[in-house]
Parts: C-alpha cells; sequence; structure tokens
C-alpha cells in the first residue's frame, strides 16, 4: 500500500520492527484501509537471530543476510538463548496495537517454525537447495537435534513474550518445510514443531501453523498439535480438512495472483473455497501465501467484503 511504501521509504525493515510506534502504524494500515477481522503484527521470523549473538541485516534486492550462518558444533555451542527480553520491542507494538483497536478485533503474533529459522540461520539467508542445512541433518543428526532444541527454547519464550503482550494467537510460519521429502520432516522436523507448539498453547493461546509446498503430508503436519493448519493454494481446502477429520480449524486458500484476476472471476475464486468450506465452524478465509507487493489494494478490499457478504448470508 501507499501508506506502507512511504514509511518504508525513510527506513529500513529493521528499524521499522524495533521502533514499537512504527511497527504499530504499518501494522494497522491494511485493517484501516481494508476491513479486515484481524491485525498480525509487523516483524519478521529472524528477528530472534540478533538476541542469539548473529550478525543480521536486509540487503536491498537479495532480502535477509546473516554474515555468521551457523555450520560447526562450536556455532551452536556459541547461540544464547537467554536474551529474549531483547525482542520486547515487538510485545510494545503489540501492546499499542492492542490499545488502538480497542478490542475491536484481534491481534495475531509470529513466530518462525525450528526448521525454517534454523535453515536460513545455517544457510546464512533464502537458498534453493538448503545444501548446509541438509548437510547437518543428515550427516550430524545430533547436531541438528541440539539445535532444534536450542531454538524451540528461544521460540517458545518469544511467543509467550507477545502473548502475554496481548497476541490473541500465534501464528508459527514454516515457510521452508516443503524442502523436505515427507520421511525426513517426521523424522527431523516434526518432533520439534510439536515441542514447540505444545509450549506456545500451554501459555493460553491457539496456534496456527502455516508451512508451504507440503501438500503431501498437511495430515502429518497436523499430527504437531496446532489449533489451525494453514493451507497453501496448491491444496483443495476441502480434501484437506476431510483428511484430518475436522480436527482442527483451516486457514486459507486462495492463490495471492489471484487477486490480479478481474472482479468477476476474483468472485468465482473465493465462492469456491467458501463453498468447500461449506459454513463449518473453524475456516479462516486468507490467501494461501504471502500478498505480492503489485497487487491492486482495491482487489484486495473487494475480496474482504466477499467475504463478509458470504458470512452476512
Amino acid at each position: 500500500m501507499e501508506q506502507y511504501r512511504a514509511v518504508r521509504s525513510r527506513h529500513t525493515i529493521l528499524e521499522m520492527c524495533k521502533r514499537p510506534a512504527i511497527a504499530a502504524e504499518v501494522t494497522l494500515q491494511p485493517v484501516a484501509a481494508l476491513g479486515v477481522d484481524a491485525a498480525i503484527i509487523f516483524a519478521d521470523l529472524l528477528l530472534p537471530a540478533e538476541p542469539m549473538g548473529l550478525k543480521l541485516e536486509f540487503v536491498a534486492g537479495e532480502g535477509p543476510h546473516i554474515a555468521n550462518p551457523v555450520r560447526t558444533a562450536a556455532d551452536v555451542a556459541a547461540l544464547e538463548s537467554n536474551h529474549i527480553g531483547d525482542l520486547g520491542y515487538v510485545a510494545e507494538a503489540i501492546q499499542l496495537v492492542r490499545r488502538s483497536l480497542d478490542g475491536k478485533i484481534p491481534v495475531i503474533g509470529f513466530v518462525g517454525a525450528p526448521f525454517t529459522l534454523g535453515s536460513y540461520l545455517i544457510e546464512g539467508g533464502a537458498s534453493r537447495h538448503y545444501l548446509h542445512t541438509k548437510r547437518m541433518m543428515f550427516g550430524t543428526p545430533e547436531l541438528w537435534s541440539l539445535l532444534m532444541e536450542k531454538l524451540v527454547s528461544v521460540l517458545a519464550s518469544y511467543a509467550r513474550l507477545q502473548a502475554t503482550a496481548g497476541a490473541a494467537a500465534i501464528q508459527v510460519f514454516d515457510s521452508w518445510a516443503g524442502a523436505l521429502a515427507p520421511g525426513d520432516y517426521y523424522r527431523y522436523v516434526l518432533p520439534h514443531s510439536r515441542a514447540l507448539i505444545r509450549s506456545v498453547r500451554s501459555a493460553g493461546v491457539p496456534v496456527i501453523h502455516f508451512a508451504t509446498g507440503v501438500g503431501s503430508y498437511y495430515p502429518m503436519l497436523h499430527k504437531a498439535g496446532a489449533d489451525v493448519l494453514g493451507l497453501d493454494w496448491r491444496v483443495e481446502l476441502d480434501q484437506i480438512w476431510r483428511s484430518i477429520r475436522y480436527r482442527a480449524g483451516v486457514q486459507g486458500n486462495l492463490d495471492p495472483a489471484a487477486l490480479f484476476a478481474p472482479l468477476k472471476e476474483l468472485r468465482i475464486r473465493v465462492e469456491d473455497i467458501l463453498s468447500r468450506a461449506g459454513r463449518r465452524p473453524g475456516h479462516i478465509f486468507n490467501l494461501g501465501h504471502g500478498i505480492l507487493p503489485e497487487t491492486p489494494v482495491e482487489n484486495v478490499k473487494a475480496v474482504v467484503e466477499m467475504v463478509h457478504e458470504y458470512g452476512a448470508s
């Protein structure tokens, strides 16, 4: 949105995250402009990297970069896990948003899943093949488990920090889980995702578990224990929901590129998803992945209105 781009032109991503007033401002912008039913706090899933002792920066045109990636046993041993209070600026932003919303809609917090955050820390940034990550996973599984356990501890504390500040739910983003074969997810990742989700739920807030590219093993993700499964656009919502016997809610799953379609076509796609949900309690309408920068804002607003119309009818 123009309002966001105006703020972004004056600040780096890290500056925006670390200044609660700015983070709250950009969190509230889509709420005011679009009429959505929840606000998700403006932050980045890599924020815990700095309190763990890593050097994080966002490189223009490339994305996040970690100058001292985690590759060896010494690197894992050096990771700090006691400084989660350094992320208090996220909690302060949540409090500011809550006060501004005055209970009208909830605020959602989020953390990265252990595998996705761990992969960033190992690779040093985005990756196509995750070679360093899989080399550690397959070659030194004991070291991999130690890294995962440290990340679960840090992420659970971070999620509880957000819940205490007023986040009504926590979304766990496992954006890179689709890079794994199902058997590798089951062996190397599922136990740690389950441990994180169990710890977050013990704080009294529901958990949304979102992964992409995992169409063949959404039922396995369900075993991690979240209250809601976030679905990407590559699967049929009703089939996945039926496969887990409706034992959790589902979130999704409009293709973000559909927001570029003419409104007539867009309505067909929105209503198809809503019809697949069948008015069953527990469906959160959402995109099947992050919104694209060039998306027409008026089309997003139109989708919100379509969903509200459907609900009202």
